[in-house]
């Protein structure tokens, strides 16, 4: 076998990459993070006599495992730490696969610009590096302070740097985008000139999540019947780990229904948490002439793999490759995206 040589800073980050896969506590994340600071203070020369020394534990910061890390990769040694967290990270596809391997690209993904772990350009290097053609961030909008949503200015600001990435980054493309809250009355929380020079935008509910059924079904319905609206982002709300959380209550046939009126995309959430829509909502969905896009909602770049997650989804509920508009090339995503109906 032979053995992948990183440095120690290489090496944190792809246990950062493979812990952000397989969802790990924040807490584990953010020490792997301080372990990078530490090495990077303190520089190659002493972090390379501490791990001959086996001293690194004793630096602020560097705990065990971060350690044993650094010191398999200044050893250049194999990592039995990465091997396992690798393995037992991986994401394994079933009856997806041909899907998977459809996918031109992701419509639903976070950066550090609202709550997410990674910069654009990371985000948008990992995305290709997995083959895709594009990937669409879709940061927060500004009501969600606790993710730290964009107001209409820094979203201005975060579309400059997109412009410039592309330049670099062709022919791969980064498409500009949001995830926009859905009000309580239906309305969005930035207004339609602001989502009018985006390539694609995502609504999604994310506060008052135990609304009447009726209630919750027309402030949907008002939200995907915005021309400027092009997926319905994790629909029902649920969380299936941890202490969990019941999805939200809507008449499911009124919302497919305008959808298909407006063409609007309902997502398939591959977040392990989320896995939104329910599986009896996919049998629905199925039987209804609405788009789909199957995303992963990455936080990380190591979630951008969760793809396969909602493509077993899919193919259990028989949906076709054709209806999911993240296997469309670039100029069909676009034209699509530009050209819902308005009443």
């Amino acid at each position: 076998m032979t053995t992948t040589v990183m440095t120690p800073t290489e090496a944190l980050r792809r246990a950062i990459y493979y812990l952000d896969r397989e969802l790990a506590p924040s807490t584990k994340i953010r020490a792997f993070q301080r372990a990078i600071d530490v090495v990077e203070q303190v520089g190659p020369t002493e972090v390379a006599a501490r791990a001959e020394a086996n001293t690194l534990t004793e630096l602020a910061g560097i705990g065990a495992s971060t350690g044993s890390v650094i010191t398999d990769a200044v050893l250049g040694r194999q990592s039995s730490y990465l091997a396992d967290l690798d393995a037992r990270s991986r994401v394994e596809v079933g009856a997806g696969a041909a899907l998977l391997a459809a996918l031109r690209g992701d419509c639903h993904a976070h950066s550090t610009w609202s709550d997410g772990g990674a910069p654009v350009r990371e985000m948008a290097e990992t995305a290709r590096a997995l083959g895709h053609d594009y990937l669409v961030i879709t940061d927060h909008s500004p009501r969600l302070t606790i993710a730290h949503g964009l107001s209409e200015e820094r979203l201005a600001e975060q579309l400059i740097e997109v412009a410039a990435l592309n330049t670099e980054l062709a022919p791969f493309r980064i498409l500009t985008g949001v995830e926009v809250d859905i009000l309580v009355d239906g309305s969005l929380d930035l207004p339609d000139e602001v989502l009018a020079d985006l390539d694609l935008v995502v609504a999604s509910v994310h506060s008052k999540l135990k609304l009447s059924a009726p209630e919750m079904t027309r402030r949907m319905v008002l939200a995907v019947a915005n021309p400027h609206v092009d997926i319905l982002g994790h629909c029902t709300n649920r969380k299936i780990v941890g202490t969990g959380r019941p999805p939200s209550r809507f008449d499911s046939q009124i919302v497919w229904a305008a959808c298909a009126r407006f063409e609007t995309a309902v997502e398939i959430n591959c977040r392990p948490e989320r896995l939104d829509p329910p599986a009896e909502l996919l049998d629905e969905l199925a039987d209804w002439d609405v788009p789909i896009a199957i995303n992963t909602d990455a936080h990380a770049p190591g979630q951008l793999e969760w793809q396969a997650y909602g493509c077993d989804k899919a193919a259990a509920a028989g949906i076709e490759a054709d209806r999911i508009v993240n296997t469309w090339d670039l100029d069909r995503l676009q034209s699509w995206a530009a050209s819902h109906p308005t009443e």
